[in-house]
């Protein structure tokens, strides 16, 4: 049997744990909706980037060919008023904030080498997308502004499981009389306020709940195995997205769609009015805060306060120190070997066990647990003096399940004087010369050596 057998994920489209098998043998098409870039992103931001790379993360260690997208949103309302509040453009704005974007990502060992598009990029694309729905009958153009037709997607509401008579009936009065129908969402804007683009339909600018179909549109050219987001996005973005690939592909954009919980903040919302937004550049344990954020099982609400999240910092510190003492000793004796084969039924059990977490919907929680024990392992095997073989066989699998979740121990291979100095260090302790012990400690940490 494959590891890629018997894999399950909680689909928001069809409301149950399904199954997974991507579209084509071995390769996954991925989507997760980007940022719009006019500030720094706080630390719920961070979740679904974090939690969306973890998959990747999982699906390339199965042996998968991972196409990842996920798209900067360039253009948008509050784009525009940063800029004027900076006395800027919107491109230099969204230049930094996409510059500082990448930078948290990285800071937080997400991968960054995955396709990024830029609504402004994409422009001609997102044009001729909503003129092909116009031409379909499936959009209408009210004096420069389109609108699309919500009431000939039968389905519409079934990714949020909300009924169209009901949202009808139940939203305010829409004081927008070019609609046909209060549900009816906006395509295109046509406006001279900000930076706008030329269309047949006006000057204007799209809205946002076509940028990101008409770029999947574009860079897959057919239905994608997995978009992905925050819950926040399931109704009406995501709603949104599929109701425009069903009018002009019949399909529903995504085999899978994949939402993560809410991040509070003192179980409220994280908000700026509320003052109580923690940026990710502002927190500086980000090894921990990775940790803090894969914690608990991707689709439950996830509260951050100070003590919880000092409470990860130590856990990370426990991991992180059991991995360096590991390192060291293999390193120390020149008998680190990273192709060294797993057969200890102990240790093989463990990874097994922290497989089958991740292939039942992404579990990191019980992922999480199964790392742990295996630290355990290594803290105990280290103080029983295990043989060499086997301990590479703990930091093999140490390091694979660390790489699938995204944490990083900054390791450095000694050179003979970094040997010589770890060996003094070792004889001090021995004989008690605590002072000396600290002295030598002290130079280790300033080479990298802990």
């Amino acid at each position: 049997m494959s590891i890629q057998d018997n894999m399950k994920i909680f689909n928001s489209y069809t409301n149950k744990l399904d199954d997974f098998k991507s579209i084509h043998p071995n390769k996954i098409n991925m989507y997760v909706c980007g940022p719009t870039v006019y500030n720094y992103i706080h630390i719920g931001n961070a979740r679904p980037v974090v939690f969306f790379d973890t998959v990747r993360r999982f699906f390339e260690k199965l042996g998968y060919e991972v196409k990842y997208a996920s798209n900067f949103t360039d253009v948008d309302d509050k784009i525009i008023q940063k800029a004027i509040e900076e006395n800027s453009s919107e491109l230099i704005v969204s230049k930094k904030y996409i510059e500082a974007f990448l930078k948290d990502l990285s800071s937080l060992n997400c991968k960054t080498d995955y396709l990024q598009p830029k609504v402004t990029e994409y422009m001609s694309f997102i044009i001729k997308f909503i003129q092909d729905l116009i031409d379909k009958d499936y959009a209408y153009n009210v004096d420069g502004d389109v609108y699309f037709r919500v009431d000939r997607i039968k389905d519409y509401g079934i990714l949020s499981n909300r009924n169209i008579d009901d949202l009808i009936s139940g939203s305010r009065v829409d004081i927008n009389l070019k609609k046909e129908s209060p549900l009816d969402f906006t395509l295109w804007k046509k406006t001279d306020v900000g930076i706008n683009f030329d269309s047949s339909f006006s000057k204007g600018r799209p809205g946002w709940h076509t940028e990101c179909v008409a770029m999947i549109d574009d860079i897959f050219h057919e239905q994608i195995d997995i978009h992905g987001g925050g819950i926040d996005l399931q109704f009406p973005h995501h709603e949104n997205e599929i109701a425009q690939s069903k009018a002009l592909h019949n399909h529903s954009l995504a085999k899978y769609w994949v939402h993560n919980g809410r991040l509070s903040f003192k179980n409220e919302k994280m908000s700026k009015s509320l003052g109580n937004v923690v940026l990710v550049k502002d927190v500086e344990e980000k090894m921990p805060l990775r940790y803090f954020l894969l914690s608990t099982h991707y689709r439950s609400p996830l509260n951050y306060d100070e003590e919880s999240f000092a409470m990860y910092v130590k856990e990370w510190q426990k991991l992180e120190t059991a991995v360096k003492q590991l390192f060291f000793k293999l390193d120390l004796a020149k008998e680190l070997n990273d192709n060294v084969s797993i057969k200890n039924e102990e240790v093989l059990l463990e990874i097994n066990t922290f497989n089958e977490a991740m292939k039942d919907d992404f579990n990191t929680a019980n992922a999480i647990t199964s790392m742990q024990s295996l630290t355990k392992t290594i803290n105990q095997s280290l103080r029983k003096k295990s043989d060499y073989n086997h301990l590479n066989e703990l930091f093999n699998a140490i390091v694979y399940m660390m790489d699938v979740l995204g944490l990083k121990v900054d390791l450095r291979a000694m050179n003979d004087d970094d040997r010589q100095l770890y060996v003094k260090w070792q004889e001090a302790r021995s004989s008690k010369n605590f002072a000396l012990a600290d002295e030598l400690r002290e130079e280790m940490s300033k080479r990298g050596i802990k």
